[in-house]
């Protein structure tokens, strides 16, 4: 339980005390104690449960499920050498500085990159109907739970039972997958932090993109 709702829990008990005991002491019974006694009692109780939701939302005290897959990197090799090391550095980053378990960059019908926890290579990867729906729409997805959303299975062929995951449109040709440890793993951070490193993704993808079309060398 997080120190904050230690706290609230720690009140709620010495309120619920403090109604007890004043009860008990009181001489007679009158409609205005036991008005009191009610509304301190119902005090108490709602605090209880605000410590028990804050404990529950808390993502420090979620448990890392034992996923199964084996670490490991792959990379498109006929990426153009600045995306590739755009792409290393980011997944490092995103790997080691947030709960996630496993990447993947999807782009213009094609997986680019998947690392972390890979998960069965036979299961070819495309963006079903959650996917779409955040290219369509241009906003992140957040499955805190996936046990919870009919249309988890999308993301099997990213890793077999994934807890949580987080979609960041690449406008619309692409996604980033990023797949949690655990429920409610992913902080607003996390999101942001996952929603920058996509728009500066998109952003050398598609000057790549561009170049090529120019007939420009990218190096």
């Amino acid at each position: 339980m997080p120190t904050p709702a230690r706290v609230v829990l720690g009140c709620a008990l010495v309120l619920l005390t403090l109604t007890l005991f004043n009860a008990g002491l009181a001489e007679s019974i009158t409609p205005e104690l036991e008005r009191a006694e009610v509304l301190c009692g119902m005090a108490s109780v709602g605090l209880m449960l605000v410590a028990v939701l804050w404990t529950r939302a808390d993502p420090t005290q979620a448990k890392p499920r034992p996923l199964s897959g084996e670490q490991g990197l792959q990379l498109d090799p006929d990426l153009d050498e600045a995306i590739r090391e755009e792409l290393a550095w980011g997944s490092h980053m995103l790997l080691t500085a947030t709960p996630a378990a496993t990447l993947l960059v999807f782009w213009r019908d094609q997986v680019l990159l998947r690392r972390g926890l890979l998960g069965d290579g036979d299961k070819a990867f495309t963006p079903g109907p959650i996917c779409r729906r955040a290219m369509d729409r241009q906003t992140p997805i957040s499955l805190v739970n996936t046990t919870l959303f009919p249309g988890r299975h999308e993301f099997d062929p990213v890793l077999d039972n994934l807890p949580a995951v987080l979609i960041v449109p690449l406008a619309s040709e692409g996604v980033l997958i990023l797949g949690g440890w655990s429920e409610r793993c992913f902080s607003q951070a996390d999101e942001q932090w996952l929603e920058g490193w996509g728009a500066r993704l998109r952003t050398k993808l598609e000057g790549v993109t561009m170049e090529g079309r120019c007939g420009i060398d990218p190096a």
